[in-house]
């Protein structure tokens, strides 16, 4: 795979700063399962909220999580830079240095700061929109995107499973191995289905064509 797929790149030049690119995955996973545990509690124990009334948004905020991350890495990640030196340093800052260095694991996450950053601010705006339900919706959420990190941090460092979750793998390798223009979604491929950017896997197209 080369030493540019396994090292680590550099993002800025300032020890520091580039200190607070990177992580271990221990860190965000306890931050947002954190996060979702205690949602969960306040919302049945404080806001008086059912068990199964908790669960249910809950649930809903997990699968809203995962069009969120397609959205996100589909216009956010992979935004057109449209010749900007600004916009593609951005995007390289933000995602295409995780394409140059695809196993690099201190990279795999967002850093501490970040994290807690994202995590107050989408908190805040489901409480603000959805009211007392926020909480355990934005619980679900968080969940969700701690879910993903496992994902995608098991399908860059592990060898995939021989069941149904080795579909995963396959999935975000076509991603990053086939092309970018397709195959967004990490944690589910839902999305990619729905709107249409499942890409064609190699390896069906070169046995339809010997059959």
């Amino acid at each position: 795979m080369g030493s540019q797929r396994t090292s680590s790149g550099r993002i800025f030049q300032n020890p520091v700063l580039e200190a607070l690119t990177k992580t271990h995955i221990a860190i965000p996973l306890t931050i947002f399962f954190g996060i979702g545990a205690a949602s969960g509690y306040v919302s049945v124990h404080v806001q008086g909220f059912s068990v199964l009334g908790t669960l249910s948004l809950y649930l809903a905020g997990a699968v809203f999580f995962t069009f969120i991350e397609y959205i996100a890495h589909r216009n956010l990640y992979h935004m057109s830079t449209g010749g900007s030196t600004r916009k593609a340093r951005l995007q390289y800052v933000m995602h295409g240095i995780h394409h140059d260095h695809p196993r690099d694991k201190k990279r795999l996450a967002l850093p501490p700061v970040v994290s807690i950053v994202v995590a107050s601010l989408f908190m805040g705006l489901f409480r603000l929109v959805l009211g007392p339900g926020g909480i355990a919706f934005g619980g679900g959420f968080l969940t969700g995107y701690a879910i993903y990190l496992m994902v995608h941090y098991a399908v860059h460092t592990m060898n995939p499973p021989k069941n149904i979750f080795g579909v995963l793998w396959k999935h975000h390798n076509l991603h990053h191995y086939v092309g970018d223009t397709g195959a967004f979604g990490v944690s589910s491929p839902l999305w990619d289905h729905i709107f249409g950017t499942m890409p064609e896997d190699p390896r069906a197209k070169k046995k339809a064509v010997n059959a």
